[in-house]
C-alpha cells in the first residue's frame, strides 16, 4: 500500500476500496460544496459508485497512467488529489483534486499538490505540470498561484456542471520553473 507522510498532520495514501465508505460520506455530506466545480458529484449516488471510481484509479495506476490518493488529515478523511492526462509526448500531466468543505484553509491541498508537483518532475521524469481550475472557483484557482505557477489561458465553457458550462482557467508548471515548493 502507497503511504506518503506528508508532516505531522497530512498524509496520502494510495485510494482503496477500504476508503470507498468514508470517502462517499464524505462526497454525500459535501454535496453543494463539491457540486458547484465538480460534474461527477451528482452521479456518485451510492458506495458501488465510489467504488467503481477507486478500481478505475487502481487501472490507472497499474497501467503507469496516474494515480489518485486519498488525502488523511490528523487521521481524518479530508479529500483526493489525483494525476490525470498523462501526455507522454510532451511529458505533461494534469493534477485535480477536491477537499471536504470541514478542512478547506488549512493547507492541506497545497501540500498535497506540492508533493504530487514533486512526484510529476522527479519520479515520473515529466517536463510540466497542468491544474485546469473552473474560473469563479477561487479557493481552488488560488492554489496554482500561490504555488508560482503560470496562468496560461481560459477554456470558454470547459466543462459542462449541472448548472450549464462554467469557463476553466489552465495553469501550467515547468520543471525548469519549479522550486520544490514555495
Amino acid at each position: 500500500m502507497f503511504k506518503h507522510i506528508v508532516d505531522n498532520n497530512i498524509e496520502l495514501r494510495l485510494v482503496g476500496i477500504h476508503h470507498a465508505e468514508e470517502m462517499f460520506k464524505s462526497i454525500d455530506s459535501n454535496r453543494e460544496h463539491l457540486g458547484k466545480y465538480l460534474p461527477w458529484v451528482d452521479s456518485t449516488k451510492t458506495v458501488d459508485d465510489t467504488i467503481s471510481f477507486i478500481k478505475n484509479s487502481k487501472k490507472r495506476y497499474a497501467a503507469n497512467e496516474g494515480f489518485d490518493a486519498s488525502i488523511w488529515y490528523k487521521g481524518e478523511f479530508a479529500g483526493v488529489i489525483g494525476f490525470h492526462g498523462i501526455n507522454p509526448s510532451i511529458k505533461e500531466i494534469s493534477i485535480g483534486y477536491w477537499l471536504d468543505e470541514n478542512y478547506v484553509g488549512k493547507g492541506i491541498m497545497t501540500k498535497a499538490c506540492i508533493e504530487f508537483i514533486n512526484y510529476a518532475f522527479t519520479i515520473y521524469n515529466l517536463n510540466r505540470v497542468v491544474i485546469r481550475c473552473a474560473e469563479d472557483n477561487l479557493k481552488s484557482r488560488a492554489i496554482p498561484e500561490r504555488l508560482g505557477f503560470t496562468k496560461e489561458g481560459i477554456i470558454r465553457d470547459g466543462e459542462l456542471l449541472k448548472d450549464g458550462y462554467v469557463n476553466c482557467v489552465i495553469y501550467g508548471m515547468l520543471r525548469k520553473e519549479w522550486n520544490r515548493g514555495y
